[in-house]
């Protein structure tokens, strides 16, 4: 059966808070203890996995926290096509979808990942990046990838089965909104199944029966396809 991709805005906003660590507990306590620490290590780390475990998540929230804080940030992922110059100004540097980087982008993060990690006026910066292969896998440039994996890494595992009906259980019971089995089984069979487009589905799902004042069934599912 043929999978469905929506492309739909995620609805909740990134953060170390709602991100579920089952299996990557060790990740996230990681990626908690350095963004909440003023005395931050330089040392850099890379998340690895496959797309829908939630790496650009955890970066995204990296980035929220930091921010939070006061802090400037400098990030790049693979639709940044014009990247800019390395500022002093930044705290952190976060580099994601680094497997899909153009020589271009590579000879920017490689410039990014030096200035970063030579203390100038003030102390070295963090770098968080991150990739769907690990750091010997990766088809960058040498200079690059060795810098990738010379910190912490961590790969990123897939929820289960069980996990993602229990993240849409979780999340529909937070919009008030219920979600029988069938209508899971549906979005589960039908639809992708990352994590990340199973969240932006369930919130164009809530819109949709909002304006349409109806229950989420399969029947809302397939009008909402005919009629966006």
């Amino acid at each position: 059966m043929e999978q469905l991709v929506l492309d739909m805005g995620l609805a909740p906003r990134p953060s170390l808070g709602n991100f579920l660590a089952d299996g990557n507990r060790d990740a996230l306590a990681h990626l908690e203890l350095w963004a909440h620490n003023p005395r931050r290590s330089p040392v850099p780390t890379y998340l690895w996995g496959p797309s829908g475990v939630g790496k650009t998540h955890l970066l995204q929230a990296v980035r929220a926290v930091v921010e939070a804080q006061g802090g400037a940030v400098g990030s790049m992922n693979a639709a940044t096509l014009a990247p800019p110059e390395f500022d002093e100004a930044w705290t952190v540097v976060l580099l994601d979808d680094c497997h899909l980087y153009t020589a271009g982008q590579q000879a920017v993060a490689f410039n990014w990942f030096v200035n970063a990690q030579t203390p100038g006026s003030g102390s070295a910066r963090w770098v968080l990046a991150a990739g769907a292969r690990p750091p010997a896998d990766l088809a960058l440039r040498e200079d690059l990838r060795t810098r990738l994996g010379w910190g912490h890494v961590f790969q990123l595992q897939p929820l289960a089965e069980a996990e993602r009906r229990a993240v849409l259980r979780r999340a529909a019971d937070g919009r008030g909104v219920f979600l029988s089995d069938e209508v899971m089984d549906f979005m589960l069979n039908r639809f992708s199944r990352d994590l990340s487009s199973l969240m932006a589905l369930l919130d164009q799902l809530d819109g949709y029966a909002l304006r349409t004042q109806r229950a989420i069934t399969i029947p809302l599912i397939k009008a909402m396809l005919e009629h966006p």
